[in-house]
């Protein structure tokens, strides 16, 4: 099997390859042996070799393979080992993938385009999500499923055409990992989950300051500073795809990592007043546009009070919506028994159903 020497691999990273930009990262981010990580320089990578390859990540995890990598322990490679399983069946589908893709393959398949699919990675998501949400443990295994489907297609699309291959993402996304997890794999330091995530946020912006920094000094030896090179910003990693409370999420969370963050959630309620007042001045004055900006500075600063309060608003909106339609097949049910379709029922008799489906 094509893939089945590389997933073998997975189980030790030292047959991990270092991408150039890894490299980049790494030099700027490496964690000393033992010492303390300050926030100031960045948490970042672990996984950069040095001249001799064997620098060491901590006393307790072990040192580093020829790749940089940290060795597995002895106790993960126990509780492990379905990896191992998992890894040939990987190998099988990945194979599958790429019959189907081959000459003598599937028509079909083999018409496929990054973009003629990318729509189903999409559906495939949130199918996904709505069998975790629904607490269906059936159907996620099968959801899951459909969504690896379009993590290894679009893989063999690549493949095909000699972009990249399913053994290049899972290298990357494994490297990616162990960079971002320094307190695992390193000798940082983390005892909450909040800790975990500003040292997540801290090593990805070492990343973007590594991939600049490399981003200006190519432009400057090819004479294109000021001209054609310009720098990742801060938020050019939040897709402009995501769902609209994702995504203001994502760009309060990234704007708070650069400092720009308010002192108390009372203070982000007071400028949920402050908005809520500008929007109801836009509506006053019946500009179309301007109620429609003023009404999305509502919503996202209200996306700053979940974030203070720790809750994820799309999660939220969405379980507010999963409670409306189960109250309205309640009142649709309910009137059905009367022999009424819903449509048909005056506001008052819609009330009565409402408060019977609220009382359960």
């Amino acid at each position: 099997m094509p893939y089945l020497s590389f997933l073998g691999g997975a189980m030790n990273s030292s047959d991990l390859r270092e991408s150039e930009l890894s490299s980049e990262i790494d030099s700027s981010f490496e964690i000393e042996p033992d010492s303390e990580v300050d926030s100031n320089d960045g948490i970042g990578s672990n996984d950069k070799s040095d001249s001799s390859n064997e620098h060491e990540l901590n006393n307790e995890s072990g040192s580093n393979n020829e790749s940089g990598s940290k060795n597995i322990s002895q106790d993960h490679r126990e509780q492990g080992k379905p990896c191992q399983k998992a890894g040939e069946a990987f190998a099988a589908f990945a194979d599958t993938i790429a019959a189907l893709r081959a000459p003598d393959g599937c028509p079909w398949d083999r018409e496929q385009t990054h973009d003629s699919i990318a729509h189903n990675m999409i559906e495939e998501a949130y199918e996904a999500v709505d069998a975790i949400e629904k607490r269906d443990l059936k159907h996620l295994r099968e959801e899951l499923g459909d969504v690896l489907l379009q993590v290894v297609l679009q893989s063999q699309i690549a493949a095909d055409a000699g972009e990249f291959d399913v053994a290049d993402v899972c290298q990357d996304v494994n490297e990616k990992m162990i960079r971002r997890h320094p307190h695992v794999f390193g000798s940082a330091h983390a005892s909450s989950a909040n800790e975990v995530l500003d040292i997540w946020d801290k090593v990805k912006t070492g990343e973007r300051n590594a991939a600049n920094e490399s981003l200006l000094n190519n432009a400057a030896n090819e004479g294109l500073l000021d001209k054609e090179a310009k720098p990742e910003g801060l938020l050019d990693s939040v897709p402009v795809s995501f769902p609209a409370l994702m995504q203001a999420s994502k760009i309060s969370r990234k704007a708070v990592s650069a400092g720009f963050e308010w002192d108390t959630v009372d203070d982000v309620w007071a400028k949920v007043e402050e908005e809520i007042a500008e929007f109801k001045q836009a509506c006053a004055e019946g500009d179309p546009a301007s109620k429609e900006l003023e009404f999305g500075d509502v919503l996202f600063t209200l996306v700053n009070v979940a974030r203070k309060e720790k809750i994820d608003p799309e999660t939220a909106l969405r379980a507010t919506c999963r409670k409306f339609r189960d109250r309205w097949a309640f009142m649709e049910g309910a009137a059905w028994a009367l022999g009424k379709h819903i449509e048909d029922l005056s506001m008052d008799e819609l009330q009565e159903l409402w408060d019977q489906a609220k009382r359960g």
